[in-house]
């Protein structure tokens, strides 16, 4: 899988352009679904990222890149989650964390690409 030419609010994996949240699930890329968590956004000032959603858990690792600047919140039942289910979740800013998938194509992602 290669990732490239991020910026605020584009991301470009295997040649795709996506201009939204992004799942990478076992090398398979979906758009990330946000509905279930929006009506946590007045708690946090943005749309978390909720146990609502469909969270790649298939997994040893799970990358979750907060943005360009690191605002996605990441709500602690999802870190409890992962506790839960001995899933290693890295959370960093969405660049980072596309060094860090590169590094381990074998972990699974939820990709921010705006703040």
């Amino acid at each position: 899988m290669h990732l490239d030419k991020f910026s605020f609010g584009t991301l470009r994996i295997n040649g795709t352009t996506y201009e939204q949240d992004v799942v990478i699930d076992r090398g398979e890329v979906r758009k990330r679904k946000k509905t279930p968590s929006r009506k946590f956004r007045d708690e946090f000032g943005h749309t978390p990222l909720s146990i609502e959603e469909k969270i790649p858990w298939k997994c040893h690792r799970l990358v979750i890149g907060t943005g360009a600047y690191g605002r996605l919140p990441v709500m602690k039942e999802v870190k409890l989650e992962a506790e839960r289910r001995h899933v290693e979740l890295v959370i960093a800013p969405t660049s980072e964390a596309i060094r860090l998938i590169e590094k381990e194509p074998a972990a699974n992602a939820i990709l921010h690409v705006t703040c």
